[in-house]
C-alpha cells in the first residue's frame, strides 16, 4: 500500500475524485477501540489524523486543545 503526501492547507479543501480514488484504500475501514486507542496501529492513525486535516485545516485543528501544546510541537520542528 503506496502512502500518499498529504496536502494540509490553513483552511482545509475537498479531495477530487482522483484524490478519493488514489486514498480511500489507505484508510481504516472504521473506528475501532483497541487498548484504549482509536485504529490498530500508529500509521493508521497517522493516516487518519493527516485526511482529517486535510479537509479541516490547520487553522481548525490549533483551536482544539491547548495552544501552548501547538506552540512546542511547533518549535520541536526548529
Amino acid at each position: 500500500m503506496e502512502q500518499h503526501a498529504y496536502d494540509v492547507t490553513l483552511t482545509g479543501r475537498a479531495w477530487s475524485p482522483a484524490e478519493w480514488e488514489a486514498r480511500h484504500s489507505e484508510l481504516p475501514f472504521k473506528p475501532e477501540l483497541i487498548r484504549g486507542k482509536l485504529y490498530w496501529t500508529e500509521r493508521e492513525r497517522l493516516t487518519m489524523l493527516a485526511a482529517l486535516l486535510e479537509h479541516c485545516g490547520a487553522a481548525a485543528a490549533v483551536r482544539i486543545g491547548d495552544p501552548n501544546v501547538w506552540r512546542e510541537a511547533v518549535q520541536a520542528l526548529e
